[in-house]
């Protein structure tokens, strides 16, 4: 038989041992208790001060049919949802282009020059025009870039620099048809060119409005990076309105209000399209940030509504329509010293330091110390916003300005003016084809120079001089063809008696020597 262990002995007979062993047993029990309520006291008080002062807190309860204010008007989200990028894509590749050009030739009587690369001098190498581009023209090279079919007929939307200083121009499209290309016209100012081919009824993309573009938004670029097929690649809109200074060396007048992405581009992908899930144009891809010269994260598109107002007055004009508000301001750019200077506000609108006492807003009742804040109701808080809403409108429209003034808020109707200061439409002329600013040389000068007079070109951009020549700012023009000229109206004079070739002859003040510079001008 198995012995029973004592512990679990149970006395149940009246013999004194057993009373014995109930008076032991109950002192055992009571004994057990004690400690027992002891130890659950002790339990209770270090739970209690893990609780309070180590464990970390449970998880939050929310409340999901109060919304916070930041997901204001999110109210068509639908858990679970995806995108699909087949629809835009299957729009967009048909209507995208590869753009090959040659450049330089071998025969011609003009210099070789090097060429600064437009698009790496943001600090330093950081931004490409990934265009892949000649930095010489001493022969003949080629290069090769992206473009947009915007309408049946084949207008093609492309980057300035794609088409820059190109002899030929050839377009291949995405079945593999190919055509030579003819040069409409060019706005170094926006880098943005527009080119057609001979042939009806292409596939071509719907404009979009950048102004709805949001942040956030998914977006595809499409393009022919690296000199491969049609390449289409999804990212999101990271940041609008950014002002880079790419444009800046080809105009005194740049415009520049980027839609900044992370869809990945390369080299090729230049003047290529950016469009939203609904299959519309929203930008023409034109840089990337890169310290290498291959993608490194962000690229940056020309917003469409500027490529309609450039294209359109290309067509209509021959020439874009440049408006200006006759103000200065101070940039987004600016050193912090300076906005401490100028007790500049963040957020507010766009800080006027000088009103011009002949530009559009001379009579308009703004003043040095305001804050513009609206142009025709579309907000704006920096610069390149409001850079990118007057590129919208050309000399005489007239806009509503709205303006901050020590917190209260006025509104103002403003007349556009062209850079000359008047509200004309203008001409595309000789001296826009030459790329060049003209201004007469005064007679104080002309005196201190020892001339009769003449014509000084105060800044070379994007044009024929600075394609076919060595000429640098400053040069002073004394002769054009062999006929003195004293003025900007005597210049342009001689340039219509000779259309298709120039000579201009001048010098470098403090050098001694006449420099002549011969120029093809194009048919």
């Amino acid at each position: 038989m198995a012995e029973i262990p004592s512990s679990l002995l149970i006395c149940m007979g009246t013999h004194e041992n057993c009373k014995n062993n109930k008076k032991y047993t109950i002192m055992n029990i009571k004994q057990t208790l004690t400690v027992v309520l002891i130890s659950a006291a002790t339990t209770t008080v270090a739970m209690f001060g893990y609780d309070s002062f180590i464990r970390k807190p449970g998880p939050i309860q929310q409340n999901i049919g109060k919304l916070p204010a930041s997901y204001a008007g999110f109210n068509n989200n639908i858990p679970g949802a995806t995108v699909d990028f087949q629809p835009a894509s299957q729009a967009a590749v048909p209507a995208v282009v590869h753009i090959t050009t040659t450049i330089g030739n071998q025969a011609s009587n003009n210099l070789p020059k090097t060429r600064r690369n437009p698009f790496s001098d943001f600090f330093g190498e950081d931004f490409e025009d990934f265009f892949g581009g000649p930095q010489t023209r001493n022969m003949p090279q080629r290069s090769s870039g992206s473009g947009v079919i915007i309408s049946e007929d084949g207008y093609i939307v492309t980057n300035n620099h794609v088409i820059e200083e190109a002899n030929e121009i050839n377009v291949t499209l995405n079945n593999k048809k190919q055509y030579k290309a003819k040069l409409i016209g060019t706005d170094p100012s926006s880098d943005l060119a527009l080119i057609k081919i001979e042939q009806k009824g292409l596939n071509f993309l719907l404009y979009g409005n950048s102004d709805q573009v949001k942040l956030g938004q998914w977006v595809l670029a499409v393009g022919y990076p690296l000199n491969l097929e049609t390449t289409v690649t999804a990212g999101i809109v990271s940041a609008k309105a950014r002002s880079l200074g790419l444009n800046a060396s080809k105009s005194n007048s740049p415009i520049e209000s980027f839609i900044q992405t992370d869809a990945a581009v390369n080299r090729g992908n230049s003047g290529g399209a950016l469009v939203n899930t609904n299959g519309e144009l929203v930008g023409i891809v034109s840089a990337i940030a890169s310290p290498t010269g291959a993608y490194a994260g962000y690229s940056y598109a020309i917003p469409v509504n500027i490529v309609k107002k450039i294209v359109n007055d290309l067509l209509q004009y021959g020439t874009v329509q440049r408006a200006y508000l006759g103000i200065s301001y101070l940039p987004e750019t600016a050193p912090e010293s300076e906005k401490t200077k100028q007790n500049y506000k963040e957020g507010i609108g766009v800080l006027v330091l000088d009103v011009s006492k002949d530009g559009a807003m001379s009579n308009s009742g703004i003043q040095n110390g305001d804050y513009i804040t609206k142009i025709n109701g579309v907000k704006v808080t920096t610069g390149s916003e409001m850079v990118e809403q007057v590129a919208g409108y050309k000399p005489g429209d007239k806009i509503t300005v709205h303006y901050l003034r020590n917190g209260k808020e006025y509104s103002t109707s403003v007349s556009l003016k062209n850079k000359s200061g008047s509200y004309d439409i203008v001409k595309n002329t000789m001296s826009d084809k030459l790329g060049a600013t003209l201004q007469t040389l005064n007679a104080q000068k002309a005196k201190e120079y020892g001339v009769k007079g003449g014509v000084l070109i105060t800044k070379i951009s994007s044009g024929l001089i600075d394609e076919q020549t060595r000429m640098r700012d400053g040069f002073v023009v004394l002769k054009v063809n062999g006929t003195d000229i004293k003025s900007v109206e005597e210049f342009e004079a001689a340039m219509g008696k000779s259309p298709k070739r120039l000579m201009l002859e001048g010098f470098y003040p403090g050098y001694d020597g006449i420099y002549q510079y011969p120029i093809e001008m194009a048919e």
